[in-house]
C-alpha cells in the first residue's frame, strides 16, 4: 500500500503543525487528497452547483449532534453528490462547524473539478464523491504524522507495550460506541511517562468494521515511529494519535443519551411484560433446542452437503459467479497455473475491468476442502492488513469451491529466496523488507485484529511478495481463532509442515501464538541463508537449519551461516536478526518473545538481546562449526530426503501436512 508519508510534529507544546480552526483566515489543510481516478467535473456543471449546494448546507442541517454530518444532494436526480464530516470527539459543536466549513473552502481550491476528495484539520475531516460513502471501512489514502523526539533506549519496550495494550482498550471501547459516535480517548503510565492517545471511528461503520479500520490504522504506524513519542495515522474511515502531552480534553465530550426512566404508572405493565418475555423466551430455547438436535442428526445422516454452505452464500458481496471466473482464468488453462499447494492448484486471471487476481480451485476429492474453505472465507473476508493477502471473494458452485484473492505478481517468498539466480538479486534492504513484513503481519493477527488468530501454517511458499517487495501472508485455511483473552489451543489433528511446526504442537498438539513465532524464526534463518531448513548430511553427520545456526553463533561462527550472495548491508543488523531468530526457534514456549518484543527488537537497535538457549529438534552433530552450509550452486553437501522430523501422532488420528519437504 502506497503510504502518503507527512513526517513532521503536531505535539503540545513543541507542535509545527497544530491547526487554529478558529482563526479570520483559512489556514492550510493538514492534510488532503485528490482522487484523479475518479473522474472530474467540469466549472460551472450541474454537478459543480449540487457540491456547492451540498457543502453550504451540510454542518447546518444534517448533523447527528455529536460531530458526524452525512448527506447527499442531487437536482432532478443527477449529478448525486454525497459527502460526510467527522469532528473529534472533544471537540465543542461550534468548533466543529467552523472547521468543517473550513475545510469545505479550502479542499474545493486544492482539488478543482475532481469529483471525489479528502481532507482534514487536527480536529476534523471531510469527504465528498460522487458514489456514497456511508457505511462503508475505506482506509487508503492512509496519512501520518511522526514526532521527532526520541525516548530513551531503556524506555522504548515498557512504552511500546503499555502503549499497545492502551489501544487495544481504546478501540473496543471506540467500536462499541454504537451508532452515534464511535470515539474513545484515555491515558495510561509508562515508566516516568504518562500516554494520551485517542481512536475514532465514522460512526456509519459497524463494530467489526470499525474494530478492523483501527487495528489497520495501529499496524501502519511506519517503522521509523519506534522509539519515538507520538504519531498520528489518519484514514478515510478511522484515526489514531498518541504522545507524552495532553491534546484532547474529555470535559467537552458530550454525553450519549441514555434510555429514559421507567415511570411508576407503567411499572405493573413492566412487570407483566418482563413475566411474558421470559416464559415466551424459555419456550423459544426448547424449541431451539429440539430444532438443533434434529438439524445436528440430519447432518450427520448426509455427508455429502457442505457444511454452513448458506452462511457463506449470505456474503453476497463476496460471491463470484463461476462462468465470470472461468473466463477469467481461459478455463483453468495450464498456460495460467501458478503453482499446486496441499488442498487444490492457483490460477493467475484477469476480470473483465482489467483487474488481475489468484483463483485457489480447491480439489473436488480433497478430505478437508469444505472445512478449509469455509474456514479461509470467514476468516480472512475480516481481516484487513498491507502484510496480509487480500480476499477479493470467492465462488461456490456444486463441487466447485473458488477463492479468488488479489494478484501478487512476485509469487511466493520460496520461489525467490531458494532459488539461487533469484535470491542474488535480493540485497539486505530487501530481505530486511520482507522480514520485518512478515512480522508486522503476524503482530496483526496475534494481538491488532478483532480475535486472536494463530496461522499454524506459517512457511516460505505461504509468504507472497508484492511488485514492491512488500510481504503478504497468505493461506488461512489452517488458522485457528480465539478470542482476546485465549491464548492457546490443544488437537489431536496435527496441520502445517514440518521443519516450521514448533516442537509442542508437533508432538502433543499444543498450539498458540508462540507457535507462530517459531514458525517467523526458522524463516528469518531461511531468508538470511537462502536455504531451507533441511537436515544436511555430510557422510553419517546431519544437521537442521536452526541447529546449525546456534551452534555457529555460540562458537562465534555466525558468518558460515549468510548467504554467500549476500554482499551488501550491514553486517551487524544481519547478526542481530540471525540472533532474534535463534530466540524465537527456542526450545521453552515461555523463552520466546512475543511478536510485539520482535518488532521492538527489529526497529530498536539500541535494545540489547537475551541469550538464546538451545533450539528446538536440536541435533547433536560431530560436523564442526566451520563447516559452511551447503549451498546448492557451490557444495556437494546435499539434503537427505528420509531426514524428517520424527512426530508421534495417537493412534486412529491423522496428521494433515499441507506440504512435505524432504529433509
Amino acid at each position: 500500500m502506497t503510504m502518503v508519508s507527512l513526517t513532521t510534529l503536531f505535539f503540545s507544546s513543541h507542535v509545527l503543525l497544530l491547526l487554529i480552526t478558529q482563526s479570520l483566515a483559512q489556514p492550510d489543510l493538514a492534510g488532503h487528497f485528490c482522487f484523479n481516478g475518479k473522474g472530474n467535473y467540469t466549472t460551472n456543471s450541474t454537478y459543480q452547483t449540487n457540491l456547492d449546494t451540498l457543502l453550504s448546507s451540510l454542518v447546518s442541517t444534517n448533523g447527528n449532534g455529536y460531530g458526524f454530518y452525512n448527506s447527499s444532494y442531487a437536482e432532478n436526480s443527477t449529478n448525486q453528490v454525497y459527502a460526510t464530516g467527522l469532528c473529534r470527539g472533544d471537540v465543542v459543536a461550534d468548533t466543529c462547524r467552523s472547521c468543517l466549513k473550513n475545510s469545505s473552502l479550502e479542499l474545493r481550491k486544492l482539488c478543482p473539478n475532481q469529483k471525489e476528495a479528502l481532507g482534514f484539520y487536527d480536529t476534523c475531516m471531510l469527504r465528498y464523491s460522487n458514489r456514497s460513502l456511508y457505511g462503508l471501512m475505506e482506509d487508503y489514502p492512509p496519512f501520518t504524522f511522526v514526532s521527532t523526539r526520541n525516548l530513551s533506549s531503556s524506555e522504548v519496550e515498557k512504552f511500546f507495550e503499555d502503549l499497545g495494550n492502551l489501544f487495544r482498550r481504546l478501540s473496543s471501547e471506540a467500536a462499541a460506541g454504537g451508532s452515534l459516535r464511535k470515539f474513545a480517548a484515555n491515558n495510561t503510565t509508562s515508566g516516568f511517562k504518562t500516554i494520551y492517545a485517542l481512536a475514532q471511528c465514522t460512526p456509519d461503520l459497524s463494530e467489526e468494521l470499525c474494530t478492523d479500520c483501527l487495528a489497520g490504522a495501529y499496524g501502519d504506524i511506519p517503522t521509523n515511529s519506534y522509539g519515538k513519542d507520538g504519531a498520528r495515522i489518519v484514514k478515510p474511515s478511522c484515526n489514531i494519535r498518541y504522545e507524552i502531552s495532553p491534546f484532547y480534553d474529555l470535559e467537552n465530550v458530550a454525553p450519549l443519551p441514555s434510555s429514559p426512566p421507567i415511570s411508576k404508572s407503567n411499572k405493573s405493565r413492566t412487570i407483566i411484560l418482563v413475566v411474558v418475555a421470559v416464559t415466551v423466551s424459555l419456550v423459544l430455547i426448547v424449541c431451539i433446542c429440539i430444532y438443533l438436535r434434529v438439524r445436528k442428526t440430519k447432518k450427520n445422516l448426509d455427508q455429502n452437503k457442505l457444511p454452513d454452505a448458506d452462511e457463506i452464500r449470505s456474503a453476497e458481496s463476496l460471491q463470484f459467479d463461476f462462468g465470470t471466473i472461468r473466463v477469467a482464468t481461459d478455463d483453468f488453462s495450464e498456460a495460467n497455473k501458478l503453482g499446486q499447494g496441499g488442498f487444490g492448484s492457483v490460477y493467475r486471471g484477469k476480470l473483465s475491468d482489467g483487474e488481475e487476481i489468484a483463483v485457489k480451485r480447491l480439489s473436488m476429492d480433497s478430505g478437508q476442502g469444505d472445512s478449509e474453505f469455509k474456514n479461509e472465507v470467514l476468516l480472512v473476508a475480516r481481516l484487513q492488513h498491507r502484510n496480509l493477502v487480500r480476499l477479493l471473494g470467492f465462488c461456490l458452485q456444486g463441487n466447485e469451491r473458488l477463492l479468488v484473492y488479489e494478484f501478487v505478481p512476485n509469487s511466493s517468498l520460496d520461489h525467490i529466496i531458494f532459488d539461487p539466480i533469484k535470491r542474488a538479486q535480493l540485497d539486505w534492504d530487501k530481505r530486511y523488507k520482507i522480514i520485518e513484513g512478515i512480522a508486522r503481519g503476524l503482530l496483526y493477527l496475534h494481538e491488532d485484529s478483532r480475535l486472536r488468530i494463530i496461522h499454524r501454517d506459517l512457511k516460505a511458499s505461504n509468504i507472497l511478495i508484492d511488485a514492491e517487495l512488500n510481504s503478504k501472508i497468505s493461506d488461512f485455511g489452517m488458522a485457528r481463532l480465539f478470542v482476546l483473552d485465549e491464548t492457546q489451543g490443544n488437537t489431536s489433528r496435527i496441520v502445517g509442515t514440518y521443519g516450521y511446526m514448533a516442537p509442542e504442537y508437533a508432538m502433543h498438539g499444543h498450539f498458540s501464538v508462540k507457535s507462530d513465532v517459531y514458525s517467523f524464526g526458522v524463516l528469518i534463518l531461511e531468508i538470511i541463508s537462502g536455504q531451507k531448513n533441511s537436515c544436511f548430511r555430510q557422510g553419517e553427520n546431519m544437521e537442521d537449519l536452526p541447529s546449525y545456526a546456534w551452534k555457529s553463533w555460540r562458537e562465534g561462527t555466525t558468518s558460515n551461516l549468510i548467504d554467500p550472495t549476500l554482499t551488501n548491508g550491514s553486517r551487524t543488523e544481519i547478526m542481530r536478526c540471525i540472533h532474534i531468530g535463534l530466540l524465537c526457534v527456542q526450545e521453552n514456549i515461555a523463552d520466546r518473545p512475543t511478536m510485539t518484543s520482535v518488532i521492538l527488537m527489529l526497529n530498536s537497535h539500541s535494545l540489547s538481546l537475551p541469550v538464546p538457549s538451545e533450539p528446538a529438534f536440536f541435533m547433536h552433530s560431530s560436523v564442526g562449526s566451520d563447516l559452511s552450509l551447503g549451498w546448492e550452486s557451490s557444495s556437494g553437501v546435499t539434503a537427505s530426503k528420509s531426514n524428517f522430523v520424527s512426530v508421534k501422532v495417537p493412534e486412529n488420528e491423522a496428521a494433515l501436512i499441507s506440504e512435505v519437504y524432504p529433509r
